[in-house]
Formats: C-alpha cells, sequence, structure tokens
C-alpha cells in the first residue's frame, strides 16, 4: 500500500470504523453512556498527557544535565505528543490507542515493536533518508546503490564510520549494511 493509499485509510476508512463503533456504543449503553465515556476518556487523556509530559520533561532536563544524550526521553515526548493527539480525537479505537502510547509500559513495548520494524527496513534498504545542509541542498529517495554513508546498527551516531568517500558527496545516506553485523 503506498502512501496515498495509508493517508486514504488513515483519513477516510478509520473515522468511518470509529462512528460505527460509537453508534454500536450508543445503541448498547444509550446516548448520554456514551456521550460520559467521551467526555471521560477526553477529560482523563488530558490529565494523563499533561502528567506524563511533565514527566518526559523533567527527564529529558535530567539526561542533559548528566552530560547524556535524551534519546529515550525524545521517543517518550514524541509518543506521549502522539497519544494526546490520538485522544483528542473522539472514538474508541484512537482512545485505546491513545491510552497505550501514555502508560510507560505499553509505550516501551510499542517504541520495541516500531524499533525492530525500523531496523528490519533499514536492513532491508526499503528507507528513504532526506538529508539537507550546506552543499547538499536537498534531497531524498536515494537507492542503496548510492552508498555514501554506513551506519552499523552498533553505533551510536551516524558520523561514527563516516569514508573518505562520503567526504567528497554532497549526498547523504544512512542504511545497514547487512556485512558489518
Amino acid at each position: 500500500m503506498g502512501l496515498i493509499g495509508r493517508l486514504g485509510f488513515l483519513f477516510i476508512i478509520v473515522p468511518i470504523i470509529e462512528l460505527i463503533i460509537l453508534i454500536e456504543l450508543g445503541r448498547v449503553l444509550g446516548l448520554f453512556p456514551t456521550l460520559l465515556l467521551i467526555l471521560l476518556t477526553g477529560v482523563g487523556g488530558t490529565i494523563l498527557t499533561r502528567l506524563e509530559g511533565l514527566r518526559v520533561f523533567f527527564q529529558f532536563r535530567q539526561s542533559i544535565a548528566q552530560a547524556q544524550l535524551p534519546g529515550q526521553a525524545i521517543l517518550d515526548g514524541l509518543s506521549v505528543l502522539i497519544g494526546g493527539a490520538f485522544l483528542i480525537t473522539p472514538g474508541v479505537l484512537t482512545d485505546i490507542l491513545g491510552f497505550s502510547l501514555l502508560l510507560p509500559p505499553s509505550r516501551r513495548w510499542i517504541q520495541r515493536r516500531v524499533r525492530a520494524l525500523l531496523e528490519r527496513k533499514i536492513r532491508e534498504g526499503t528507507v528513504q533518508v532526506v538529508t539537507m545542509g550546506p552543499g547538499s541542498g536537498f534531497s531524498a529517495g536515494f537507492s542503496t546503490s548510492n552508498r555514501s554513508h554506513a551506519w552499523g546498527s552498533r553505533d551510536r551516531h551516524p558520523g561514527a564510520q563516516e569514508s573518505t568517500e562520503s567526504q567528497d558527496s554532497s549526498r547523504k545516506e544512512i542504511v545497514l549494511n547487512p556485512e558489518e553485523q
């Protein structure tokens, strides 16, 4: 499924499914309990988003104060932001996903799954990297045959294994070389 298909699914099919679920929920529970449920998940989600957002912010500050890269805090902050956005959207499925991204145990589980998927896509060479910078302009979607920069999964920083070839090239790409593992 291409990008247009995914966006179509996201913006057309998901709201239709959410509407069907809410109508059925209203039919089973009644109008006022369904509205109360929507209201409570919105208020509860807002409170939880604020608490988790503050916790992540303090985690970020603590990492910076200890001269560490705040990698996990950045992932948590992004997850809380996306989870809060899902909770703003009325619907049962989006509320479940939103609360899952706000609660630390389920958030870590989702982050591990997304990271494993991303690592697999990098290994397969299906991830496209967009770079911008001095001398390189704006470029995107290189094939793995134009490798000018390699980044192994054991490396912590993309610039850790810079080749002389990448210093001369204006295009940069992050790929995982299967041979390096």
